[in-house]
């Protein structure tokens, strides 16, 4: 690739993945939340709220330390392969990748997801479990001390 954007090109295939994964894993996340009898607008907003303000801490992250990495000349751009937008050292392709793993580890996490397969709001028994809030606490009392053989 040569031209003024190759770098920006490149990452053109790699955020149409990040989409198609992001749709798919916000619609199995509805589906989950109205199964479960949860408000899927509150689910949303929550991960809404909660994926910008990790987004805005890593691109700040990402911004600050790549522009040392860039003016200590650890990593250097070709001028003719930047599309010449830049943020101090920086072009802004850089952050592509950055703003792709806000979208691609939460969508991730949504589609391998185990704990909601097999739940829904006919299964008092997967809610229920062992395992859930709900179940009773056992109590702290002292164990028995064994016998003293002596």
């Amino acid at each position: 690739m040569t031209g003024s954007g190759a770098y920006a090109l490149l990452a053109l295939p790699f955020f149409a993945i990040v989409a198609v994964v992001g749709v798919v894993a916000a619609v199995v996340g509805a589906r989950r939340a109205r199964r479960t009898g949860r408000s899927v607008h509150r689910t949303r907003r929550i991960g809404l709220v909660t994926g910008l303000v990790t987004g805005i801490a890593l691109l700040a992250m990402t911004i600050v330390f790549d522009n040392v990495i860039v003016s200590l000349r650890i990593v250097a751009y070709d001028p003719s392969l930047i599309s010449g937008a830049k943020i101090g050292a920086i072009p802004v392709e850089d952050l592509a990748y950055s703003i792709a793993a806000v979208v691609l580890l939460p969508a991730l996490w949504v589609l391998l997801s185990r704990d909601h397969a097999q739940s829904g709001p006919s299964d008092d028994h997967a809610r229920s479990g062992p395992d859930r809030a709900t179940s009773p606490v056992p109590e702290n009392r002292p164990r028995p001390r064994p016998e003293d053989p002596r």
